[in-house]
């Protein structure tokens, strides 16, 4: 193989490479078809080239070319039916049957010599010389090439979505040029001695391949990316520098110092310095190329993700979400629907950029086909790619509505299965397709800006709740006092209530009590002034009327007794506090409860202790303590025959006093032993008993800051213990 067989190789390879990726990466549509034909053909064009340039027979050299140019003569039609299924022309198929036409006719004239006379010997090697009907093969080239060119350019200058003209300008650029430099190889086919033009078409194969990759020009979902890139630079540097090699080796191996140290010495020189240099320089140039300040964007918008978390003001949220959108992927224009506060649809929230919406908003209902679309994907919505996600009708539907959006990709953002809202993103101003990377990119932004959202409205929820919340606190907290107030009003009433009961049994006990000495004294009074009145005065008194006496003076004593306690007892000052011997407590309440239980079969026995030292506290308020707590015992056992325990002691481990009081009756069943101290409970019939008797002891004890509980017995009975601090 010579050095002039390079050219067409490399576009073989090129032709071959696009055929093999678009049968095995791209859809199959006609357009795509259509495409690999061209590839097949042109790769049936080169191989004719490179078989003719390296044949040493010219007689091989045609036989081959006739049998080439039986299907190369296809190319012209294959070509112009392919601009017009893909720049969509449909009112001109009776072109594309004429040039069908057309091409069969020389097809049937290709193995004549009216086709291919010859092939002819150049300086590059053999070439075929056209024969009187080879023109009109080149001039249906050049016309179809011609026509498709203006096609093209007409396309651009009609396409409004920058994305789309980029894509044609890469058609143009790439299968437009190679259609006229393969035009051009009319010279050498009329036997000038010039390398073939048409040669050289790797170059703008290479530049439709750059398209294809970047653009997606054939919708094979294939974009380029840096590392392939950089791959193939590497491998094409690698082959330029094998290539310079056995160049050198052939044009210095006739020169002495081609075996000297100094050959490899020289190349190197040449790697270190030019191929190194050049190989950074290609890079940073494909890096402008491709890149664009891609890598500073990806690192903006990961940074933007992780801060927009911690904002919690919806318009902050938006205003650093649209900047970010905008400046950094250089879209034109960038919009943020969130959900309503009714539910029922998405509203435009904010947006930047190029004007889209009458009126500056528009809002989305929940039965739009695009959202419906999101709620079932979750995920991305790009319009290039709807097509193969759902059936047509319902893509038309979606497609409807991102082209009211004017959206080229739709972000949903969705927290635990809800979809709170979205992102539409236009086209990018440099007419660039959105790579794998971006939309890595934008669904990692498009969660966190859920989260950023979701955040912002629960922090709303809860801050408006703070506030109802706060103004009710400050009503309730008004009520509460108001009821505060209310209770203790209300407690101390129901407190003073009860006493001023204790205190008309304590009355009537008292006159009952009274009421007995105060006869028997005043009898025997009577009956012995009635005895000193017939005294003789030499005649001392009789004994037994010393006796009467002294008993009526005992009996007037006991009422004096009677009636201190009753005193003692029925003080209503609360907040009255003295040195309180807990034993007087006791023995002043046996003494007014004494008509209630003496005429009863039962038994009280006091083991009170000596030396009990007082407490500070109100006589009184203990007094209706040990009162009401010995009263229940007396009547628990009153008709059972049945014994009361009263017992006093010094707990000098705890500094308490202890009152405990024990009866032998029926007990407290333990399913009401809870609520035994709660106001308004009771077990007696009704009439008997206010049920506040016991919660008023607890409040009395409560405040005296000691407690009174009760104690579980091993057999039948209650016990009831009153612990108080010494201090009060």
């Amino acid at each position: 193989m010579t050095f002039y067989s390079i050219p067409p190789l490399l576009t073989l390879c090129c032709f071959l490479g696009l055929a093999a990726l678009t049968i095995f990466r791209g859809p199959r549509t006609k357009t795509n078809l259509l495409f690999f034909t061209i590839c097949i053909l042109g790769s049936f064009l080169y191989i004719d080239i490179l078989f003719a340039f390296n044949v040493k027979s010219a007689e091989a050299a045609l036989r081959i070319s006739r049998i080439d140019h039986f299907f190369i003569v296809y190319l012209s039609p294959v070509y112009l039916h392919f601009f017009h299924e893909y720049l969509n022309i449909t009112g001109r198929k009776w072109l594309i049957r004429t040039v069908y036409a057309y091409a069969f006719f020389l097809m049937c004239l290709t193995p004549t010599p009216l086709y291919i006379t010859s092939m002819e010997q150049h300086y590059f090697g053999y070439f075929a010389k056209g024969g009187i009907l080879y023109p009109f093969f080149g001039l249906a080239g050049l016309f179809v090439t011609i026509y498709v060119l203006i096609q093209i350019v007409n396309a651009i200058r009609k396409e409004a979505n920058s994305s789309h003209k980029n894509r044609l300008k890469y058609l143009f650029a790439g299968f437009g040029i190679m259609g006229l430099m393969n035009g051009l190889n009319v010279f050498p086919t009329h036997g000038y001695s010039v390398y073939p033009p048409g040669n050289l078409s790797f170059i703008p194969l290479i530049i439709f391949a750059v398209g294809l990759f970047k653009h997606d020009l054939l919708d094979m979902g294939i974009l380029i990316k840096k590392s392939l890139i950089y791959s193939l630079l590497t491998a094409f540097l690698t082959c330029l520098y094998a290539l310079i090699i056995i160049v050198a080796d052939k044009v210095f191996k006739n020169f002495n110092f081609s075996d000297s140290i100094y050959f490899p010495i020289f190349f190197f020189l040449l790697i270190a310095f030019v191929f190194g240099p050049l190989k950074s320089k290609i890079q940073v140039f494909i890096d402008r190329i491709f890149s664009k300040g891609k890598y500073d964007y990806q690192k903006t918008i990961k940074h933007v993700s992780r801060v927009i978390v911690s904002e919690l003001d919806y318009d902050e949220i938006a205003k650093l979400l649209m900047d970010t959108v905008v400046d950094t992927m250089l879209v034109d224009h960038c919009s943020l629907f969130l959900l309503d506060t009714s539910g029922a649809g998405f509203a435009n929230f904010s947006s930047r950029g190029k004007q889209i919406y009458p009126g500056g908003s528009i809002s989305m209902g929940k039965d739009n086909p695009l959202i419906k679309f999101m709620k079932n994907h979750r995920q991305l919505v790009k319009r290039k790619n709807l097509r193969g996600q759902t059936s047509p009708p319902e893509i038309q539907d979606v497609l409807s509505d991102m082209d009211v959006l004017g959206a080229e990709i739709a972000l949903p953002m969705v927290f635990k299965e809800n979809l709170n809202g979205f992102i539409v993103l236009g086209e990018k101003l440099s007419g660039d397709l959105f790579t794998r990377e971006d939309m890595d990119l934008l669904e990692t932004l498009a969660g966190q800006s859920s989260l950023s959202v979701e955040n912002a409205r629960s922090y709303k929820l809860i801050n408006d709740l703070n506030k109802d919340l706060e103004k009710k606190v400050e009503e309730r907290t008004m009520d509460l006092k108001e009821a505060l107030s209310e209770k203790e009003r209300t407690q101390e009433m129901l407190i003073r209530s009860e006493s001023l009961a204790a205190i008309g049994q304590l009355v009537a006990g008292v006159a009952h009590e009274l009421n007995n000495p105060l006869t028997s004294a005043t009898s025997l009074v009577q009956a012995t002034i009635e005895d000193i009145d017939q005294w003789d005065k030499q005649d001392p008194p009789d004994q037994d009327l010393i006796d009467d006496l002294q008993f009526a003076d005992k009996e007037l004593g006991r009422a004096k007794l009677i009636v201190a306690s009753l005193l003692g007892l029925s003080r209503q000052t609360q907040t009255y506090s003295e040195a309180v011997n807990i034993n007087s407590v006791v023995k002043d309440a046996l003494r007014v409860m004494y008509s209630q239980y003496k005429h009863h079969d039962l038994e009280i026995v006091e083991n009170c202790a000596r030396n009990l030292p007082d407490i500070q506290g109100n006589f009184a308020n203990l007094g209706q303590v040990v009162l009401n707590i010995i009263q229940n015992a007396v009547q628990a056992v009153m008709d059972i025959k049945g014994t009361v325990y009263l017992d006093t002691w010094f707990d000098s481990e705890k500094g308490q006093v202890v009152f405990s009081c024990k009866d032998t009756g029926p007990g407290i069943p333990e399913s009401i032993r809870q609520d035994i101290f709660k106001p308004f409970f009771t077990t007696k019939e009704v009439g008997q008993g206010t049920g506040l008797g016991l919660y008023i002891c607890h409040e009395i004890i409560q405040k005296h800051g000691g407690t009174i509980t009760l104690e579980g017995t091993d057999g039948q009975g209650v016990v009831f213990e009153v612990r108080l601090p010494l201090d009060g």
